[in-house]
């Protein structure tokens, strides 16, 4: 095929805040997990697919299977849809106390 460009698991997009390697990233409707550290409109590579340890909103307990949400406001994942974007499923039940702030999510890479 002469227009086949990549796999499209991962992408390069321009960072739109300072990330470190491993954070949540949102540009537009994709987002994505950053493979390396970018400041603030550098070129970053982003897994779009996969399953990852984000941070979550500490209090707030999750079941396996749960919709996850990116929070742009807080770049935090969470469980809540309102104002937020989906990203995936939750893969594993997380308690909800104020230390519980890492969830394991399956990206939906669907955007």
């Amino acid at each position: 095929m002469k227009n086949y460009v990549q796999p499209g698991n991962t992408i390069t997009l321009t960072a739109p805040y300072a990330v470190a390697s491993g954070d949540g990233l949102l540009v537009g409707s994709i987002f994505g997990v950053a493979a390396g550290t970018a400041a603030l409109n550098e070129s970053v590579e982003v897994a779009l697919t996969g399953v990852f340890d984000v941070t979550k909103i500490g209090s707030q307990a999750w079941t396996a299977g749960a919709r996850i949400y990116w929070d742009d406001t807080n770049k935090r994942t969470t469980n809540v849809a309102t104002s937020n974007t989906l990203i995936g499923v939750a893969t594993e039940a997380v308690a909800g106390g104020a230390g519980d702030t890492v969830g394991r999510v399956r990206l939906n890479g669907a955007f």
